[in-house]
């Protein structure tokens, strides 16, 4: 009777005893240090009245040129199947444009060396938890849920002589609010690990005084493991903010959009 009990009970502590060491073998620590070229799209939109006329008004516009820009993200494991996520982006970009030569319409005169510059700062900062709702060797489904804070400024200023001088807009908010996600990996070797990502936020969720809109990323990484403890990395990633606000003389919508690719090292223990 005794040895048809220690039977199983064998069975089961060999089995906590894979499981532990396979639990410490896995990564507690996680930390990408890297930078991403960015190429951006930027549309402003809006509406107000005129002297009793609504006016409207969509328009594209450049910073020109791509930059690469830093890019941090790391993870802490807590157990086989949770992890707190967190991650960094910034971007930072300024864009003049000068007249050659001066210029004469309707009686007004621009003079040579009239120019309009336009500023635009954005930073994303985000804190989750991830639950891996599948979990296997090769394959792994998280789930995430966390808190993400954005900061957003638009600036433009114009001197064109005597037809305008100062600035002309200078949009600006941040705040916090609640993210969700998902996360896909795969892990084809020791060496090898490809990560899928995707997360979602909504303005309504947090406090963005009067922005309405939402913000929605996605990256596709893969990693390389150089040693047990420094690697490589590469990828895409992109982000989107797309919200309006509404005031009392009109509407001010604002759509940006971040992508390329991204790339640097990952350290481990």
């Amino acid at each position: 009777m005794l040895s048809l009990l220690a039977l199983p009970l064998a069975v089961a502590a060999i089995t906590h005893a894979e499981t532990a060491s396979a639990a410490e073998g896995d990564d507690r620590f996680a930390l990408r240090l890297g930078a991403m070229n960015i190429d951006s799209d930027n549309t402003l939109r809006g509406n107000t009245t005129v002297a009793g006329q609504d006016v409207g008004f969509d328009e594209d516009f450049k910073l020109g040129g791509k930059e690469w820009e830093p890019r941090v993200d790391g993870m802490f494991r807590i157990s086989n199947r949770q992890r707190l996520l967190f991650n960094y982006f910034k971007y930072d970009k300024d864009r003049r444009e000068t007249l050659d030569d001066g210029v004469s319409f309707g009686g007004v005169n621009v003079p040579a060396g009239s120019f309009i510059k336009g500023e635009l700062k954005y930073q994303v900062a985000s804190l989750v938890y991830d639950y891996s709702v599948v979990d296997t060797d090769k394959f792994d489904l998280g789930l995430q849920i966390g808190a993400e804070y954005a900061k957003v400024s638009t600036k433009a200023y114009a001197d064109v002589g005597d037809l305008y001088q100062g600035r002309f807009l200078d949009e600006k908010t941040d705040g916090v609010a609640p993210v969700v996600g998902a996360r896909l990996s795969f892990t084809p070797s020791e060496k090898w690990m490809i990560t899928f990502q995707g997360q979602y936020l909504n303005t309504d969720w947090g406090n963005f005084d009067d922005y309405k809109g939402d913000l929605s990323r996605a990256n596709a990484i893969v990693d390389y493991r150089l040693t047990q403890n420094f690697g490589l990395f590469a990828g895409y990633d992109w982000f989107k903010l797309d919200a309006d606000k509404k005031g009392s003389d009109g509407t001010i919508g604002l759509k940006q959009e971040f992508k390329g690719p991204v790339a640097g090292i990952s350290v481990t223990f």
